[in-house]
């Protein structure tokens, strides 16, 4: 049986402050001594999501059925900052999203055609930190998009993202505040369809302040992310991307390669391989609606699909 340490997710909101700690000569990503990682440990993060964690649970989980000594640190927070905290080698692995890595990786300079799964995943191989791979990977797929109430479709005759281009003036958005600046958020949304909000109320990432704000009103268009189950339980409107501002958004494992063993990357593709966007919609919905564990669902998921 190996063994697992979780490692509280506060430890990563200093890197924000990350120049100043080291100047002083504190590493804000040291968890200290007690945390119990070894040579032989894979340290599995999540981003400040759900669905992150989850996924992040059920690699942790199968690479432990393999034998293999798992440290996890959930919640660290945004790519901006999760990301830095891989590069520096603080984190091992994690699960990401190819067509939004890419984006990241590449500055918003995306190359010419580039959109479906296969060739998102192919340009992605061009732009990885060194000492980095990503597995295959999953068929599964968890997109950005910009949605929007019935009420609100039906009065503004909204069915794409196009149609918000007369009228966004009058909208009030509400997305995570990194959108602001990503290249597929708001910078994208201006470039590539001329939609420019009223306002942009800063929530969270696809997460429940953005769910509610969309609920109560206060939004009249939120960035959620397609497997949430908030969207068909309010009957919610996702607007058509024709030009593809989101990239595919397969779930894919991004990890060091030093780390990568046999059993390792045996682990990690039978999750990938077990991944549909149907089923990983059902394991979201008993997270987010019925309230349960990530570690709970994700071990319901591996046992139903034979990983562990």
């Amino acid at each position: 049986m190996s063994r697992r340490i979780r490692t509280t997710a506060y430890l990563f909101a200093t890197l924000a402050v990350a120049g100043t700690l080291t100047a002083c000569g504190g590493d804000p990503l040291d968890s200290g001594s007690d945390s119990g990682s070894g040579d032989d440990t894979i340290v599995v993060g999540s981003a400040n999501f759900p669905e992150s964690e989850l996924l992040m649970e059920m690699y942790a989980q199968a690479l432990e059925a393999e034998g293999v000594e798992v440290e996890t640190k959930p919640n660290i927070g945004s790519r901006e900052v999760y990301m830095e905290a891989f590069k520096s080698g603080d984190i091992d692995l994690l699960p990401e999203y190819n067509g939004g890595l890419l984006s990241y990786l590449t500055e918003g300079n995306l190359p010419e055609g580039v959109s479906a799964p296969d060739d998102v995943y192919n340009a992605l191989q061009d732009v990885l930190p060194e000492g980095s791979q990503t597995l295959p990977q999953s068929a599964a797929e968890d997109k950005d998009s910009l949605t929007v109430t019935k009420a609100t479709a039906e009065r503004y005759s909204l069915t794409s993202i196009e149609d918000l281009a007369p009228v966004a003036k009058d909208l009030t958005l509400g997305a995570s505040p990194e959108f602001k600046t990503r290249p597929q958020g708001i910078p994208g949304l201006e470039k590539v369809y001329g939609v420019t909000f009223k306002k942009v109320t800063p929530t969270d990432p696809g997460g429940p302040l953005t769910i509610a704000a969309l609920k109560k009103g206060s939004v009249d268009v939120a960035n959620v992310f397609t497997t949430d189950s908030a969207i068909p339980t309010n009957d919610w409107v996702v607007l058509e991307d024709p030009k593809n501002l989101f990239l595919a958004q397969n779930i894919v494992p991004l990890i060091r390669s030093e780390v990568l063993t046999d059993d390792a990357e045996s682990a990690l593709n039978a999750v990938s391989d077990a991944l549909t966007t149907e089923n990983l919609t059902e394991a979201l919905a008993k997270v987010q609606v019925d309230k349960a564990d990530p570690a709970t669902v994700a071990e319901e998921f591996l046992a139903d699909n034979g990983i562990s």
